[in-house]
């Protein structure tokens, strides 16, 4: 029997109670902030790039995939508001690895110059919002594993 990993896993009570309808808005916008930080963080590569200013490979690999991260962020978002609770487990383990690992890789001295480092570091903050969201008690209890 296959089953859809995007199916509803919790019970629908408890997803609408507004404790978790505000957590998960709370997800929505920080996830538009971050994917809006991190296109002025592409704009801005693109912007020292086109001035003649040296930007290495890293850097435009990361500015380009940055944003689309927002995306996989914004899908995992709205699939765990509808009660998946695999997205929602997802969820919680990429915003909390995600921020050290963008900000670990830039303190790496010599990868990238430092005001690139500190707009990295700016555009992870939303993300780090989301940690701290969907680890508060009315998502919890949206999402109690039960065995």
């Amino acid at each position: 029997m296959e089953t859809n990993a995007n199916t509803t896993t919790t019970d629908p009570v408890l997803l609408n109670t507004p404790q978790v309808q505000a957590a998960f808005g709370t997800n929505r916008v920080s996830v538009k902030i971050y994917g809006t930080l991190t296109v002025a963080a592409l704009l801005a590569v693109i912007a020292v790039a086109s001035t003649g200013h040296m930007v290495n490979p890293f850097m435009w690999v990361r500015a380009i995939l940055l944003p689309l991260i927002a995306v996989l962020l914004h899908r995992l978002t709205v699939s765990a508001s509808q009660g998946s609770r695999r997205a929602f487990e997802r969820l919680r383990g990429i915003s909390v690895v995600f921020p050290f690992a963008i900000v670990g890789v830039d303190l790496i001295p010599g990868v990238c110059p430092w005001w690139y480092a500190a707009m990295q570091t700016l555009c992870v903050l939303p993300v780090v919002r989301i940690a701290l969201t969907t680890r508060r008690a009315p998502l919890r209890a949206a999402f109690a594993k039960t065995r």
